[in-house]
């Protein structure tokens, strides 16, 4: 798996990650290109007692916001954390 983008975060790009209100096995990471090119991110959650998951990949252009998110594994001990990885 890629490291998450946070550590070395895209200038331009603004990403934040959460816990889904209702669901606390699903991971939701939200960016928004403000960059004059398109970029492709996807969600990266952290889940415990179960296997990490990746959410789907999205498409940005420019000035485009949008989530990607993934739900960990029924026996999982919910979201540990969500970051993003950013191509």
């Amino acid at each position: 798996m890629a490291a998450p983008a946070q550590a070395a975060a895209q200038a331009g790009v603004d990403c934040d990650g959460w816990v889904h209100n209702n669901n606390p096995d699903h991971g939701i990471a939200g960016c928004k290109n403000n960059t004059d090119r398109t970029v492709t991110f996807r969600a990266e959650i952290v889940c415990g007692w179960a296997p990490d998951v990746s959410g789907q990949w999205v498409t940005l252009a420019p000035g485009q916001y949008s989530e990607s998110s993934g739900v960990c594994a029924i026996y999982s001990s919910g979201v540990g954390s969500v970051g993003w990885t950013i191509q």
